[in-house]
């Protein structure tokens, strides 16, 4: 099983913390280190190996210092090697694409693009370290800026199907029900997906319109994440044509 280290950070992800993980069976591999805790500087004297699910800041911003003084590999995704060098100030030693194992750890790299394009799960055995893909409680951001939210449901269709005893989050505590879990999060956005394009068949066209007609709850201090998380979705409604966006002004689709 994997061990996990939160570390305390700045984000606006649940629990004001991001987990870093240490895994592996001959070699050991670190993944995730947002920063530096007494702890997870004990932990990381036998690394051999260093990697992120992503290379949001909320995920990277120890990898320099371990890298340099464990002298571990340092490996990135093979399509997304400039932003994880730009992210984090390293270049990478090594490459992965999907279904890669990392070294001689035993963990192989899923591919589970969405919250981020770079995104990747780290499997080892029938448990896997996910990052940002699903938490325990509560929703991921999936957002225009940096999302993509039809590549995030196949994600998660792609991790469910795997039938996972255990999945291991970039933020908060594992995920125990992992099949349960990872289908409400696809059908919590697939009914989300029918209001934001039932708002724009009844008349809204504005990001902050739409919010008003969508959303139930109150969205005070996380309306700036919602209306980042509309425009995904109306990304997505474009693509399928569903609707029509311009990225100010949405209208239905005439037959």
């Amino acid at each position: 099983m994997p061990a996990r280290f939160p570390v305390p950070v700045d984000t606006r992800a649940p629990h004001g913390e991001t987990n870093a993980y240490v895994l592996g069976r001959d070699d050991a591999l670190l993944v995730d280190p947002a920063g530096r805790t007494p702890e997870l500087d004990t932990a990381v004297g036998s690394v051999d190996h260093v990697a992120v699910t992503h290379a949001h800041p909320d995920h990277v911003g120890a990898v320099a210092e371990y890298a340099t003084e464990t002298d571990a590999t340092v490996w990135a995704h093979a399509a997304f090697a400039d932003r994880f060098e730009r992210e984090t100030g390293v270049e990478p030693d090594r490459a992965f694409r999907p279904g890669d194992e990392i070294g001689d750890t035993g963990v192989t790299v899923l591919d589970t693009p969405g919250h981020a394009p770079d995104h990747v799960a780290f499997v080892e055995g029938r448990e896997a370290v996910v990052g940002d893909l699903v938490f325990a409680a509560g929703s991921v951001f999936v957002g225009a800026t940096d999302g993509d939210l039809r590549a995030y449901l196949s994600s998660l269709r792609r991790v469910a199907v795997r039938d996972f005893e255990r999945l291991h989050p970039g933020h908060g505590p594992p995920v125990d029900a992992p099949r349960e879990r990872l289908y409400n999060l696809y059908f919590h956005r697939r009914d989300r997906d029918r209001r934001v394009l039932a708002a724009v068949e009844d008349g809204c066209a504005t990001v902050s319109d739409i919010l008003d007609h969508a959303y139930d709850k109150d969205l005070a201090g996380v309306r700036d994440l919602a209306g980042q998380t509309v425009r995904a979705h109306l990304d997505k409604l474009l693509v399928e044509g569903k609707v029509e966006w311009d990225g100010a002004r949405a209208y239905p689709v005439e037959d």
